[in-house]
Order: C-alpha cells, then structure tokens, then sequence
C-alpha cells in the first residue's frame, strides 16, 4: 500500500514515464531523495540488490552481470530511464548498457572531481569511492581530465557501506571508519571532499562533524537529478508539475529490513516488494 500522499495524487501524473532507480543496496537512496525532491511527478521504481552487496568489494564483471539483469528487469516493468544509482556499476556496466540498449536513456554516476578540483582553495582534495571505482579507467580517465595541478587523496573507507547498510550512521563503528580515514586526509590538508559512492552521502553530518565547517562536502545527487531531468526533456518523458506520482521499492534480500532502512533515511513509510536470484535472472516474489 502506497502512502496516502501518494495515492491521492497518484492519477495526477503520467504513470508510463517511469524511472528506474537501481543500487547494491540502499545508497541509491540517496540519489532518489534528490531525484524525488526535483521530479515529484515522476513515477519512480528502485531497486537494491542488497543480496548481493557491496558491490564494491566484487570483481566487475560480476557486477557487470548483475546490473545488466536488473536493467532488464526494470525495463519489463515499465522503466523507461534507467539511473544506475550506483559508482561501481556505472563504471562497470554503463557502457555496455547503452550499447545493448541504444533505445533506452541512461544516467548514471561518476565521481564529482571536476566541482572539487574547481572549488578547492587548498588545492588538496580528499575522495571517498569503493576500491572498484579507484580501479577504472574511468575514473583515471576523470582525474588526468580535471584534477591538474590538484592533489587527489583516494580511500575506499573499508567497511562503512556494510556499516550503512546496517543503518550505523553515527555509530562507534561508522564514526571509527571515518576518523582513521579522514584525519590524515586533514593532516595533508584537505579544503574538499568528494562522496564517490552513493551509501556515503548518508553519513556527511558525521564527517561534517569530524572535519569541522572549513571543509566542503560534495554529494553528486543533486547533480545526478538535474541531468535526470535534462534527459526526460531530450526524450519527451517528463512528467511536469508538482503533483505526486508513486514509487515502488523492491529489493533482493530482506523486505522488512529494507522498509525500515527507508524510513530512517528517507523519513518515509513504504511497503518493500522482493525480488530473488534464480539462475542468473531476477524473479519478482508475489
């Protein structure tokens, strides 16, 4: 059952333009609360494949694999822009996924050098990415493109998604993954930190509360929801005003676990569909 909000308004929005929202698990859902706040009239699909996450820790052809599956799978339910919410399987599927499905518009994330290089006084900025992303030539590709003359501190802050999957945002464990990150980053003397995975977005006030107010935090979802848009304009897809259209959760592993994961981030109550894994292909539970 959708929230009321949604089912009185649900019939005021073209409900064929939907948006599918894919992530490993819930840091997509950072991308969807900037895309929600923008596009309310946009009707919206996310999945997490939290069975399988994190993604970052996974070789990419295996992501490869599972993001090209959901893709599919969110394209037979209707989607017709694809956000592929997540920095490791934008750098390992993106490119396929537009030549397999040329037909199809698709955003997906890349990690904000580009804004950090440009807004850096210090001319030292921190990045925060899975080992995955440090690992792609697309990322290399960024840095050599954007970030000359800057001086790039990369960690893959180990463990925290396990952390905010869990629903640790301020917790011994998130806060002790974050300081021994953070502090010789600020001892280098960083001005500028980039949040290059999509969990990480939820835990800015507890980095703001470790760096102090003289250190800017860049989250790429704004951004992300904006080009979302351009892209529904190009195609003729945009649902315009300010009407509110539905969104459906649905994840691979626990649905109540996963509803209760959305109301603490999102501060909102939905019911959470299942999906399963069977033999490669992805299955909606009825």
């Amino acid at each position: 059952m959708l929230p009321e909000s949604f089912q009185q308004e649900e019939n005021l929005a073209d409900s064929s333009n939907i948006i599918g929202v894919l992530d490993s698990g819930v840091g997509g859902l950072s991308v969807l609360r900037a895309i929600r706040s923008l596009l309310p009239a946009q009707p919206v699909i996310f999945i997490g494949d939290q069975a399988h996450v994190p993604y970052g820790t996974r070789q990419l052809e295996e992501v490869q694999e599972f993001t090209h599956e959901i893709v599919r799978f969110l394209l037979d339910q209707g989607a017709r822009l694809i956000v592929v919410a997540c920095n490791t399987a934008s750098v390992a599927a993106l490119q396929s996924l537009r030549k397999a499905y040329p037909h199809i518009p698709f955003v997906g994330m890349e990690p904000a050098v580009k804004p950090a290089a440009e807004q850096t006084h210090s001319g030292t900025v921190g990045v925060l990415a899975t080992a995955a992303t440090f690992q792609t030539k697309m990322y290399a590709s960024v840095v050599e493109r954007f970030a000359q003359g800057v001086k790039i501190l990369e960690d893959p802050c180990i463990g925290l998604v396990p952390e905010i999957e869990k629903g640790n945002l301020e917790g011994d464990e998130t806060r002790r993954i974050l300081e021994s990150v953070l502090r010789p980053m600020l001892d280098q003397g960083i001005d500028t930190i980039v949040m290059g995975c999509t969990h990480y977005p939820f835990v800015i006030p507890l980095i703001q509360a470790i760096t102090g107010p003289n250190v800017r935090v860049i989250d790429p979802a704004p951004a992300i929801a904006r080009q979302v848009k351009r892209m529904l304009e190009i195609n003729g897809i945009l649902n315009p005003g300010e009407s509110t259209a539905p969104v459906r959760f649905i994840t691979t592993a626990d649905a109540q676990r996963f509803s209760q994961l959305i109301r603490q981030l999102l501060g909102e109550n939905y019911n959470v569909e299942s999906a399963r894994w069977k033999d490669g292909r992805l299955v909606l539970m009825r």
